[in-house]
């Protein structure tokens, strides 16, 4: 079987993220409890499991560190994501591991129909139609 390692990722990132907001800086530990929900349990499940493997653990771990400093910054997201990416594309294993408690965690996106969009969490413009126009405004800089 052939797992989009791409579109693991990407349905991954959201739990991840949740847990990171959840938690911050003690993701790994806290995110086991019975109190957290689902989602930040599965976040908590996945980014455990991905630090795992040592050769891609520093980049990820150095994703998860700078999403904490700023959950809500679209750009530290996507570098998780693409960190994540990374790690599967480079252990097929671990992408059929994500894959699977994935799809135990009951995450799935279908999409059909002509200009169908299927989205799990967005952090910026999904738009259809035509000549449809949208803008979006970069982040503004953290004062710091």
């Amino acid at each position: 079987m052939v797992i989009d390692v791409v579109a693991v990722a990407a349905a991954a990132v959201p739990s991840v993220v949740a847990a990171v907001t959840a938690y911050g800086s003690s993701v790994l530990s806290k995110a086991t409890e019975s109190s957290a929900d689902a989602t930040v349990r599965l976040g908590g499940s996945v980014l455990r499991r991905v630090l795992r493997r040592r050769e891609s653990a520093p980049a990820v771990q150095q994703a998860v560190d700078e999403l904490v400093q700023a959950p809500a910054d679209g750009e530290r997201v996507t570098v998780l994501k693409t960190e994540l990416r990374r790690a599967l594309q480079a252990d097929p294993q671990l992408a059929a591991d994500v894959e699977a408690m994935l799809r135990q965690a009951g995450v799935s996106i279908v999409v059909s129909g002509q200009r169908a969009v299927g989205v799990h969490t967005n952090y910026g413009i999904v738009q259809t139609g035509d000549h449809g126009q949208a803008a979006q405004l970069p982040n503004p800089p953290d004062p710091r």
